[in-house]
């Protein structure tokens, strides 16, 4: 999603309560980059940027998240501090790939140089077929929150629908942990690419005025 952050700042450490509280209030972070915006640009179009939670007390998977769980059923997920391997920048390349405009330019980009703290815990939840990797999700942790910082797969295994089996492997983890949100990043309003992260039960989004409120009445 293209723009010009609205409103930043530059923090290299926050405490588990700091980053619930600057997650409540619609910031999001790319290494020790705060920022949040409320109009974006995607595709030449413009559009309103949505940020959403997901109360996980709420939460339920819909039958089409059933049926990618049970086709991946025979991953190996581990969940661990975050370290950037070379494994996980070969895959970032062909990942990359799947992009025709604003290709992203290397993990770097949204990780810091020491994304297993800075600026907050971070982990990895790692898939693997066959024991080779073929998706990670980058999670920051909070006191009662977790947060989605960047996913990325193989696409040779697009079939298998692995950014939303990733996002249900980060709900299971987060309330394996006992928080109570999982905020997912933002998507648009209008119809966008990430239309696939507001088809998740207990979904509510950001009114840009303090209020978080239910997506659709879901």
């Amino acid at each position: 999603m293209g723009s010009s952050p609205e409103e930043y700042f530059v923090r290299w450490h926050a405490g588990p309560r700091e980053m619930d509280a600057l997650w409540a209030e619609g910031w999001r972070h790319f290494g020790p980059l705060f920022f949040r915006y409320r109009r974006a640009e995607y595709g030449g179009r413009g559009c309103t940027v949505m940020p959403l939670r997901l109360d996980l007390a709420r939460f339920a998977p819909s039958r089409s998240q059933r049926r990618v769980a049970a086709k991946n059923r025979d991953a190996q997920v581990r969940v661990e501090p975050t370290l950037v391997t070379a494994e996980m920048e070969r895959m970032f390349e062909r990942h990359r790939e799947r992009f025709t405009f604003e290709v992203p330019d290397s993990l770097g980009s949204f990780l810091s140089f020491e994304p297993a703290t800075v600026p907050c815990p971070n982990v990895s939840i790692l898939v693997r077929l066959g024991g080779r990797l073929a998706a990670v999700s980058f999670l920051d942790v909070g006191r009662e929150a977790t947060s989605a910082v960047y996913a990325m797969f193989d696409p040779a295994h697009a079939r298998r629908s692995l950014g939303i089996f990733t996002m249900l492997e980060a709900i299971r983890h987060s309330r394996a942990a006992g928080r109570r949100y999982y905020y997912p990043g933002y998507a648009c309003l209008e119809p966008s690419v990430y239309d696939y992260k507001k088809n998740f039960a207990g979904l509510e989004h950001f009114d840009w005025r303090g209020a978080w409120l239910p997506l659709d009445g879901r």
